[in-house]
Parts: C-alpha cells; sequence; structure tokens
C-alpha cells in the first residue's frame, strides 16, 4: 500500500482488536441506526473468511437461521462494528471455509474447536 495513504488511514484504525480467526464462534455487536433512535444487534455465527489489510480488512461471518445459511460481511475497522467477542475457539486447516457453504445442519457448524492450554497467542 502506498505510504502516503497508510499514513493518512492510520488515525482511523481500531487499536484494540480482538483476536479472533478464522474457525471462530464470534459474536459481532453492531450499531443499527432506525430512524433517529440507535442500538446494537448481534450477530453470532462462525467466521469463514478474512481479507484485506489495513482500513480495508474486512471479515465474514455465517450463521444458520431457520434452516437458511446467512453471512455477513463485516469491516474490521468500521465504526458501525461495536465489538467482536470470541464464544469459541477452532483449529482450521484452511485459510477460508467456504466448504461450510454446502453443508447442512449440524454439520454446517462442524469444526474441531481447541484445547485452552493448546492456543496461544503472538
Amino acid at each position: 500500500m502506498n505510504p502516503i495513504i497508510k499514513e493518512i488511514t492510520a488515525s482511523q484504525l481500531k487499536p484494540e482488536l480482538s483476536q479472533f480467526r478464522v474457525g471462530d464462534g464470534v459474536k459481532v455487536h453492531t450499531k443499527v441506526r432506525e430512524g433517529d433512535k440507535e442500538r446494537v444487534q448481534l450477530f453470532a455465527g462462525i467466521v469463514i473468511a478474512r481479507k484485506g489489510s489495513g482500513i480495508h480488512e474486512s471479515f465474514t461471518v455465517r450463521r444458520i437461521s431457520y434452516g437458511e445459511g446467512v453471512e455477513k460481511v463485516f469491516p474490521v475497522h468500521s465504526p458501525n462494528v461495536v465489538k467482536v467477542e470470541i464464544e469459541r475457539q477452532s483449529e482450521p486447516m484452511r485459510a477460508r471455509l467456504y466448504y461450510l457453504r454446502k453443508r447442512k445442519g449440524k454439520a454446517a457448524m462442524a469444526i474441531r474447536e481447541v484445547r485452552a492450554e493448546k492456543r496461544t497467542r503472538a
């Protein structure tokens, strides 16, 4: 990325990001504006992809709602994303979990979970 653009967007980056990976079960708290009221809405699911870097970084969360797969893409540094809570941690064998789209029922949520003492963060 161009160093000038990197310098300009540095002030817009969120410093306090929770460290989540692809395959983790997360709850994403987002601001929703309805008329003149504003509230926080949850979207819980599995992170199936992370893309981009810097201000353009985004992640995709997938969940099953009433038997249908629903995916949302969230910008990591968006002011509308209040926080990202990690519900469960997992250890996938791939960088993107698009194969979950073809699965149904419990199989669509099946990812090998990691034990607490095994996972380390840098």
